[in-house]
Order: C-alpha cells, then structure tokens, then sequence
C-alpha cells in the first residue's frame, strides 16, 4: 500500500467539499472573539483531515458489498480486492487517532465532543439501507464541520460556556446566532449535492433496495427538491449575523443561482455529473473568499 492507494481509498478530491466551510467557522470565531490566526490553525486542519478520512474509511468497510454489486463502484478498493479490510480498518484506527489527538491539542471541549462526528459517520452507511434521508444525514455529517471549527476557537474563550451558556455567557450570541445557520445552510448543501449525485445509481439502487431520494421519487421531484434545498442554504447562510457585510450575501446568492441553473440544465451537459461537482466545489471557496473579504471591510465583532 502507498500513498497514492491511500489518497485514491478515502478519495481526497472530495476534502475540497469540507476543507473551505472548516475555514468558514474558523474564521467566523477569530472575528468573534477578536483573534489573530495561531496554531490551532494547524490542529483543526489535521482534525478536519482525519474526520474525512475517517469517514470515508468507514463508509467504504461498511458498503463494501454494495460496491461489488455496482458496476459504476465495483473497482473500488474493498469491493475490488485490491485492499484488505483488515487495512482499512487499520487506516480508520490511523484517521480515528489523527482526529482524537488534534482535538486534544486544541482543548478539553473539542476532545470530549470528538464523539459526535464520529458517531454520525459509522450510522451514515447504513441509512441508505432504510430511509432516502440517507442525504441528509450526510449533510449533518458535513455541517459538523465549520461547528466544530468553531467550537475548537470559542471553547478557548469561554469553555464550555460557549456551548451550553452557563455562567453568564450568552450561548445564543455565541453560537445560534452565528455558526448554528452557516452549519445548517451547509447540511441543506451537501444535501442538494447529494440526491443528484444519487442519480447516477437510480437503477441499481431500485434493484439493490437501496434508498435514494432519486430512486424513490424520480427525476422531477428530485429537480423540484434540489431547487427549494438550494434556496434554503441560500437563506441559511443570508441570515447567519457575521454574514452581515454585502460581500458573502452576494457569493452566496450568485453561488445558489450557479448551482440550480447546473441542475436545470444537466440534460444539456456531456458530463453532469463533473459539472455539478466543479460547481459545488467551488461553491465553498467561493464563499469562504467572500467572507474573508468581508471581514477584511468591516470591523471584528466582539463576543
């Protein structure tokens, strides 16, 4: 096993999802509590790393028979053969202790909640077996992502105050006001991105029992649906107060437009499914630039 293996197995191209929205509520708690950037840049980012890997790690144990069923998944490393489970086990217990060790460098607040994303991670495999919200789950997974940025910055501040609001800190300022809709705006996104992917599997999933929201409600509704979802994360991230600068309202709208024209049109691409994937990439990037310069116009708020 090299590298290369590795970085194909856990699929590093989709990190590019998560990577900009962990950037997101990072940057969104230095502008909060009025912080330069530190190491804990470094620790959440080697957390991020391990969380994914992690992820897909797990994902690809517990699917593994799924894959092999699938013509589009059956050269996937355990469907295929060309990895052991018994390596893939031991490279989630690698990404398992990645993820555990930069949470403890960061504080006590971020270690004890390490449990969270992980637990959504080994349930998200088996939703697919029982219930088409198997995508929103998935969206939850990476709507953990700029929280738990978040949280790494605001427990040095106030602890566990900055969770719960004990003591005198107002929890609702510190997080629901802020990071709470950027992270749900974020599940609504992965969401949308999502159920088209799905499209690809319509077929197999309907002879498998597998449940996807386009395998059960077909082409339409799932059209239909990725419209109203786009619109959601739209407003999600529109009402989030750090996103008050015109800058970010601006990305995101553009950004919301971009993604629901690419779906719109899909029967006039060769590709789609690249081009839906380039543009939900970029959807990120796009908006955390757009913050960034937000923040760079106006003046830090203060928790």
């Amino acid at each position: 096993m090299d590298v290369k293996q590795v970085l194909s197995f856990i699929k590093v191209e989709h990190t590019l999802f998560s990577l900009p929205f962990v950037l997101v509520g990072y940057f969104i708690a230095l502008n909060q509590f009025n912080l330069n950037i530190g190491i804990d840049l470094i620790w959440i980012l080697l957390a991020a790393v391990g969380a994914r890997g992690l992820a897909m790690a797990l994902n690809r144990i517990i699917d593994r028979d799924i894959d092999a069923a699938n013509p589009r998944t059956e050269q996937r490393h355990l469907a295929s053969g060309s990895m052991s489970v018994q390596t893939a086990w031991g490279l989630a217990a690698v990404f398992l202790v990645m993820l555990l060790v930069s949470a403890g460098m960061l504080n006590r607040v971020a270690l004890m909640m390490a449990w969270l994303p992980v637990l959504t991670f080994v349930i998200y495999p088996y939703m697919k077996r029982f219930t088409w919200l198997c995508h929103f789950w998935l969206g939850l997974c990476l709507g953990l992502a700029p929280a738990g940025a978040w949280v790494a910055i605001a427990a040095d501040v106030h602890g566990w105050e900055a969770i719960t609001g004990l003591n005198g800190v107002d929890a609702n300022w510190l997080w629901v006001q802020t990071i709470l809709p950027v992270s749900v705006g974020v599940a609504f996104w992965i969401a949308a991105f999502d159920i088209n992917y799905a499209r690809m599997d319509v077929e197999h999933d309907r002879e498998q029992g597998i449940h996807s929201f386009p395998s059960t409600f077909g082409d339409t509704t799932t059209t239909r649906t990725t419209v109203q979802l786009t619109l959601l994360w739209f407003a999600c991230f529109a009402i989030s107060d750090p996103m008050d600068g015109i800058w970010f309202l601006a990305a995101a709208g553009l950004m919301a437009l971009v993604n629901i024209w690419v779906v719109l049109r899909m029967n006039q691409f060769a590709d789609f499914q690249t081009v839906l994937f380039r543009a939900s990439m970029l959807t990120g990037w796009v908006l955390l630039a757009s913050l960034l310069l937000g923040f760079a116009s106006e003046p830090p708020l203060t928790a």
